[in-house]
């Protein structure tokens, strides 16, 4: 297998790890400890990919250089071809996971996002959907050490969520979530069904990469800020002071609304929040469709009017059309437990898809 990096590109980070090791070893301020701690973690696997590799390719090319001189012992020689079949064979493992290591890396995948989960067609049962969809991701979080903090939520009458938006705040988040983005249609007997038929429901699912103040900055002459009364549960409170925010971002006419806080203040910083994600978002969206053609095909193209998965209670099963899985497990997958199942077959698959491309 040729690797398409040329030799520099690897010698470069090399360097770079012995450079940042050694600005490590000589006691930096704390700030910069936090830097390039984090920097060395993200090249370790990548320098132990390149030695792996370098030391795979130095074996069979010492094989190959017994095997082909003539003082070489004629037995050594046929010990040598025995051992040439499985040096290749290693050298190929290690140039794929080289070649995974040294794959483009979105640069939102190592932080938090923002998750949405949004009642579609199925009226009252979509919302109970919806509201399953939720509690599965807040389980999944959970078992991966991440924060939870809801931003906005609208229930639904019978239960569960027209809408529901939060923050999942931990590392590597947006990396994990981010194939979920799309449409997860239920096939079960709803609650609210009376004759025993199967009804199919459906909620999208939109995650949205968190933008820091770096990623994108907000002009305030292109806000329109309103504030208002908040709706729903909160007692008189909520019915007496105009806490809720409504923020619209004029020039793309995107606007958000927060009132989960009792702050006016608070409402206001999380609406921002809010409209700094999808704003983002909208940017990367944009990149993405000015992309090849051919990328439209991929796992996590980021249309959200697709039909990702299947949740059939019947049957007990789950599954996701994009990569045609189908695992049994749909109470273990609600519970947030076997989700991992779903994505690592997802990740995997984009990253089949980049190599692809990339040997093209």
């Amino acid at each position: 297998m040729t690797l398409s990096p040329p030799t520099e590109r690897l010698d470069a980070i090399v360097q770079r790890h012995a450079v940042i090791t050694d600005m490590l070893a000589a006691g930096p301020d704390s700030e910069t400890v936090v830097a390039l701690s984090r920097e060395l973690a993200e090249l370790d696997g990548v320098v132990a990919a390149i030695r792996a590799w370098r030391g795979a390719q130095e074996n069979l090319a010492g094989i190959e250089a017994l095997i082909a001189d003539p003082a070489t012992d004629p037995e050594m020689r046929g010990l040598a071809r025995e051992e040439r079949e499985e040096a290749q064979a290693a050298a190929e493992e290690a140039a794929r996971a080289l070649q995974l290591m040294l794959l483009p890396k979105d640069a939102a995948d190592e932080g938090s996002a923002i998750l949405e989960v949004r009642a579609g067609t199925g009226g009252d049962e979509a919302a109970l959907f919806a509201g399953d969809l939720f509690r599965m991701y807040a389980r999944y979080a959970e078992i991966h050490g991440w924060r939870v903090s809801p931003i906005s939520a609208s229930e639904g009458a019978m239960g569960g969520f027209k809408e529901i938006v939060a923050e999942i705040v931990g590392r590597g988040v947006f990396a994990r979530l981010k194939f979920e983005s799309g449409v997860h249609r239920v096939q079960r007997v709803p609650e609210t069904e009376g004759s025993g038929r199967i009804h199919t429901s459906a909620a999208t699912v939109a995650v949205l990469p968190e933008a820091a103040d770096v990623d994108l900055a907000l002009d305030e002459g292109d806000l329109r800020i309103d504030t208002m009364r908040s709706g729903g549960a909160g007692g008189q409170h909520v019915n007496k002071t105009e806490s809720a925010v409504r923020i619209t971002h004029l020039p793309s006419g995107i606007a958000v609304v927060v009132q989960e806080e009792r702050s006016q203040h608070k409402n206001k910083a999380r609406a921002l929040q809010l409209l700094r994600a999808r704003l983002y978002d909208l940017e990367r969206t944009r990149a993405d469709a000015a992309r090849a053609a051919d990328r439209k095909a991929q796992v996590g193209s980021g249309d959200r009017s697709e039909r990702i998965r299947t949740y059939n209670f019947p049957q007990g099963r789950v599954t996701d059309h994009r990569i045609g899985l189908t695992l049994y497990k749909l109470d273990a997958v609600l519970a947030g437990e076997a989700l991992d199942e779903v994505v690592d077959a997802l990740v995997a698959e984009h990253r089949a898809a980049l190599l692809a491309e990339q040997e093209g």
